[in-house]
């Protein structure tokens, strides 16, 4: 497990990524009254939470966003299950630091979290949301990146600023769904099948059978849930998952290419260069001149 901690606008934020073949526990404790948010790259994680004789659980998996409050009477324990490499981002921010904020960011929070800026207990549950793409994305630039010292610093306090601000965002225009917990949990499912098979995804027919869901309703709500069509979730976990090989692996283009499920390397540069805005050899290039 490794962690690095920094200061982001007098917000303390915990950057933690591990890799291992055996199911470990981290846990650690809030010092003083904060909220706090939890962005989850990847990894399948259960939060143990004890405070006033209780303890609750919750399960946190790849792509959902949470907030909560929590003091020093809280303990917090992260159960990271084997095989499941876990790559999470979180911030936390003291009561009296959200207080001392300029006025109109004071106000974000006070307005779109009230129940966490006004506890009414050691420990206040928030909204859990399922992050978008361009939250995924800045998730995987603060893993993915390879500046160093204060560049570094200073890049990531950009990206940390902005998940913030799309946690915001998401919030305010949630959608109230009718989804039932049953189906949702079908759904969450389906993304995960997805994700570990998206260079040879199974079709929406094999994908209906493998979680009991019906094609259409799958569909359907996917796209409700998630804000994204199946296919089209596919397609972005290909080219994100090639970004992170391109900037973590030897590889070279052609078998990130082949990797993700790209047969035509044109089509893949296409592709690569419309979500990140440049060709995935300049990537690769810049990739190679930071190492050496």
């Amino acid at each position: 497990m490794t962690t690095d901690i920094i200061e982001v606008n007098n917000f303390i934020v915990l950057i933690e990524q591990s890799n291992s073949d055996k199911e470990f526990v981290q846990r650690c404790e809030i010092d003083g009254d904060a909220v706090g948010f939890a962005f989850y790259g990847s990894g399948n994680v259960e939060l143990e939470i004890k405070h006033n004789d209780q303890t609750k659980y919750l399960t946190n998996t790849t792509g959902l966003a949470i907030s909560f409050f929590g003091n020093q009477k809280v303990g917090f324990a992260h159960k990271i299950a084997p095989e499941k490499p876990l790559q999470s981002i979180s911030i936390f921010a003291k009561l009296k630091t959200i207080q001392n904020l300029p006025q109109t960011e004071k106000e974000i929070f006070e307005k779109q979290l009230p129940e966490l800026v006004n506890p009414n207990s050691h420990f206040v549950k928030g909204p859990t949301l399922f992050m978008t793409l361009e939250m995924q994305l800045a998730v995987q630039k603060v893993f993915n990146t390879n500046y160093t010292g204060n560049t570094r610093l200073l890049f990531l306090k950009s990206q940390i600023n902005e998940l913030l601000a799309h946690y915001f965002a998401l919030l305010s225009t949630e959608k109230k769904t009718d989804l039932t917990e049953k189906d949702k949990e079908k759904l969450f499912q389906a993304k995960d099948i997805v994700t570990s098979n998206y260079s040879k995804p199974p079709t929406i027919t094999e994908l209906s059978k493998l979680i009991g869901l019906n094609s259409s309703k799958l569909k359907k709500n996917f796209k409700e849930l998630f804000g994204i069509p199946v296919y089209k979730f596919i397609h972005e976990e290909r080219l994100n998952k090639a970004y992170e090989l391109l900037c973590t692996s030897e590889k070279t283009v052609q078998e990130t290419a082949w990797e993700v499920g790209y047969e035509s390397l044109s089509s893949f540069s296409n592709a690569f260069q419309k979500k990140f805005g440049s060709r995935p050899n300049e990537v690769k290039k810049q990739f190679l001149s930071n190492k050496s």
